[in-house]
């Protein structure tokens, strides 16, 4: 009896030093204060409402990193979701102007009256050019969500001294598995002063849009099929386009 007791209290005694060398779990060289050589499994865990507050335990597989364990803040991840890389410059984020040279496209495709502007990557003022074609003249969205656009165009100097016919104003079109379907317009505002008849042609959509993997969107003007060509010519026109959320 004698003997298990001090066998036991050798054996507590140890524990501290033990410790002090690590606890390893199917190995014999623990790297770690806990080092598991295995898989990990955790029958139950409480929810969480939200990450405030929180760190997430994630797994280094760098060089050197050693398959430690290390906290990440949830943010990084959030981030990440939209970075393009090491950029800095998230993947979604597209943005043109054009200053010249202005002319409309129709495709058949298109909404009736729906003709897009001709931008192409060469006046993009920031953004990757793997997200816009200059083939249609589109923004392919990169992945599901809820993405802020804005779009602008100013025909000619933005004054015309004349009701513009048919009501043209911007829109934007969006094409999905061949459908194009109009999002969003607004039309050039127009005033009959009696003598005087004028038209503000000028005009802007801007606002939050629930769009898919794959989605192109065209930025253009509706009811444009009598505007003047050489007034278009000296037009000019900007678009913005990023997500926002998931």
């Amino acid at each position: 009896m004698k003997t298990k007791i001090c066998s036991a209290i050798l054996a507590l005694m140890a524990l501290p030093f033990a410790a002090q060398n690590g606890v390893g779990i199917n190995t014999t060289t623990p790297q770690a204060t806990l080092d598991v050589n295995g898989n990990l499994k955790i029958r139950q865990a409480p929810t969480a409402a939200s990450t405030t507050g929180y760190q997430i335990l994630a797994i280094n597989q760098n060089t050197g990193g050693d398959f430690e364990v290390s906290q990440v803040n949830p943010q990084l991840i959030a981030d990440l979701a939209t970075q393009g890389g090491t950029t800095g410059v998230a993947a979604s984020v597209y943005s043109a102007r054009k200053t010249s040279g202005v002319t409309l496209v129709s495709l058949g495709i298109f909404p009736t009256g729906f003709r897009s502007v001709n931008f192409v990557n060469a006046e993009r003022t920031v953004g990757s050019t793997a997200v816009f074609s200059d083939v249609d003249n589109t923004y392919t969205v990169p992945s599901t969500g809820v993405y802020a656009i804005g779009f602008n165009f100013r025909y000619g100097t933005g004054i015309q001294a004349a009701l513009l016919t048919n009501s043209p104003g911007v829109g934007l079109v969006r094409t999905r598995n061949g459908v194009s379907t109009l999002i969003d317009s607004r039309s050039f505002s127009g005033a009959n002063l009696g003598l005087l008849s004028l038209t503000i042609s000028e005009s802007n959509v801007n606002s939050l849009y629930p769009l898919q993997a794959g989605d192109k969107i065209s930025f253009g003007l509706t009811g444009s099929s009598l505007l003047d060509g050489n007034i278009l010519g000296t037009s000019t026109s900007s678009f913005y386009i990023y997500k926002v959320s998931n």
